[in-house]
């Protein structure tokens, strides 16, 4: 397995040239975290997670988690490492201020989240749910339960789950009977929870689960549920730990990948009741923690990118040192990265990834203005913006991580389906992408239905023009790069062409939606790389010679010319006629 390397160049590249982090770190509550001190932290994070984390990751796979008479033992090499990560500032980059957080923007906690999930992506699951639930309390929790709560959960000395699914609901919700009954100023619960990362540990000295559960009264389906706080430990009223609440681990799963996390099976009042504090309104609950979901979709979608940097760096090192063939790049036998095919994997792995992190940062961005946004300023459009790159981002994200894993794999030959070298973990820890927090399926409902037909296309429309707006201004440089704005121009033509298709007839919107999710995703990544293209022709016209620049052009021309042209077979497959779906009867599938 080959060292990690942290991307720094990119991430800097993306802050300065897409997120355009100057003006970025003059919004309200940034100013005292401009580029001098992101371009000091970063390396130090990159330090911590390539030397202490990444090496890791293999005798994590290996060692898995293991339930031992009701306790939860994960693999020892990560023992600690999330107290350390704690301690060094990691956790809480993000956080607010106000809760022992250090107050960067989101975009830059995102740079620094990707180290530790290309690190270790098992260990990367704790911080991750953790930061959704700090998201549904700064959103819906009391003041009290900010108080007690959030500060322990922005600095990692605690942790947080989400426990939506159980045996009989999976991504339908309206069939939960976890129940939650009014007890004096709490509430006691009862039921079960299957699939809660992280759910059970003693690596952080609380955990918070945030529980889906109907009170007594509540109506049917999905509106009368409602969301709990239930600590494992009870927290007192000065903040100290008391009893063991009644929750406790019926089981762990034995799954694919991400072996280092622990999936649990929660059981709620086996004693009693466990208790438990009303978050948000009653009968919200779905719609407070879909908060929190949206918040895990972007996170999710990001460890596509980052399983993907892991498998590509490590698909790279292997091309460079395997001897095989002969090429008329090198003398005798040839590292097999001279080949004209291992060159085409590593370039699609590279382009997926970038396309994806520049999709991410483009996203993070538009969600740090909404949220800091100038007294005054307008930020529908930056809402919008991440209303619909949440599904894209999710899913078109997490589907490239299946191909780069792949092709990862691949480029290891009969080496990568042999374990030891790890290429194999990669490609089964990114298998889960595509399926936790919402399915790709229901990502591409999504964007199809309330990201597109709710608003008669709205905000897609926006997010077309804005990409017309490069092609004109973009026009004046195009000299070399201008087959790029030619295909850019049809590009936005295709997703124009769908989106009229998807308007016109929204009876075929679930047939089409994963070809539109695929193919607005595809577009998305194409533009932003071509605008990052054309920022790094503009420092070479300036006379910079840095050969990452260079790099930027290429990868962005090989996205033109083998990645992009999918995006004719996606929209064919959007507008061609759907009833071969309808043409099978549910008997007909079986054999």
């Amino acid at each position: 397995m080959s060292a990690y390397k942290a991307p720094l160049n990119e991430f800097m590249f993306l802050l300065k040239y897409l997120v355009n982090y100057d003006s970025h770190a003059e919004l309200p509550g940034y100013e005292e975290v401009g580029m001098e001190m992101v371009e000091a932290i970063l390396p130090e994070a990159a330090k911590f997670f390539e030397n202490i984390i990444a090496p890791t990751n293999l005798e994590t796979d290996q060692q898995g988690t293991r339930l031992n008479n009701g306790e939860v033992q994960i693999a020892p090499v990560i023992k600690g490492l999330g107290a350390q990560m704690s301690q060094a500032g990691w956790t809480g980059l993000g956080g607010s201020k106000d809760y022992d957080g250090s107050g960067f923007p989101g975009v830059v906690d995102l740079a620094v989240q990707e180290m530790l999930q290309s690190a270790n992506m098992s260990l990367s699951l704790l911080p991750l749910l953790t930061k959704g639930v700090i998201h549904a309390l700064s959103l819906y929790g009391t003041d009290l339960q900010k108080q007690l709560f959030l500060t322990h959960l922005t600095n990692g000395s605690w942790s947080g789950t989400m426990n939506l699914t159980e045996p009989q609901a999976g991504s339908d919700l309206s069939t939960i009977k976890c129940k939650a009954v009014p007890n004096d100023d709490h509430y006691l619960l009862t039921g079960q929870k299957i699939y809660i990362t992280w759910g059970e540990h003693d690596q952080t000295e609380n955990i918070i689960h945030l529980v889906l559960a109907r009170l007594p009264d509540a109506p049917e389906g999905t509106q009368g549920i409602s969301m709990f706080l239930v600590p494992k430990y009870l927290v007192n009223s000065d903040g100290s730990l008391g009893r063991r609440n009644d929750v406790k681990v019926a089981g762990i799963e034995r799954k694919l990948g991400i072996h280092g996390s622990p999936t649990c099976t929660m059981i709620y009042g086996d004693s009693g009741g466990a208790v438990g504090y009303l978050v948000g309104p009653e009968n919200k609950g779905l719609m407070c923690m879909f908060s929190m979901m949206n918040n895990a979709r972007l996170s999710v979608g990001h460890q596509g990118v980052a399983v993907g940097e892991r498998a590509y760096q490590q698909a790279v090192s292997f091309a460079e040192q395997r001897l095989q063939g002969q090429s008329a790049d090198a003398e005798g036998r040839s590292p097999i990265i001279h080949h004209p095919d291992v060159k085409r994997m590593l370039h699609t792995m590279r382009a997926l990834t970038e396309g994806g992190r520049a999709m991410s940062f483009f996203t993070i961005a538009a969600e740090d203005r909404s949220k800091h946004r100038p007294f005054g300023h307008e930020d529908s459009f930056d809402l919008q913006i991440v209303e619909v790159m949440t599904p894209l981002v999710k899913g078109w994200c997490t589907e490239a991580s299946m191909e780069i894993t792949s092709l990862g794999v691949q480029v290891h030959g009969g080496m990568g389906f042999v374990e030891e070298t790890g290429a194999a973990q990669y490609m089964r820890d990114a298998r889960i992408l595509p399926i936790y927090e919402g399915t790709n399926g229901i990502q591409a409902l999504d964007f199809v239905g309330r990201k597109s037909l709710r608003d008669g296309g709205e905000a897609l429309s926006k997010l077309i023009n804005e990409m017309r707006l490069d092609c004109q201004k973009y026009s004046e440089m195009g000299g070399d790069l201008g087959q790029l704005l030619e295909l850019l121009t049809k590009t936005i033509s295709q997703c124009e062409q769908a989106l009229d298709h998807l308007l016109s007839s929204p009876e075929k919107a679930s047939y089409v939606a994963f070809n539109q999710m695929m193919l607005f995703g595809n577009s998305v990544a194409y533009w932003l790389l071509t605008k990052l293209a054309f920022s790094a022709l503009t420092q070479i016209n300036n006379g910079s010679s840095e050969r990452y620049l260079f790099q930027k052009i290429s990868t962005a021309k090989f996205f033109a010319s083998q990645i992009l042209t999918r995006n004719a077979s996606y929209l064919d497959g959007i507008l061609n006629e759907v009833e071969s779906f309808d043409e099978f009867s549910v008997e007909d599938f079986a054999r």
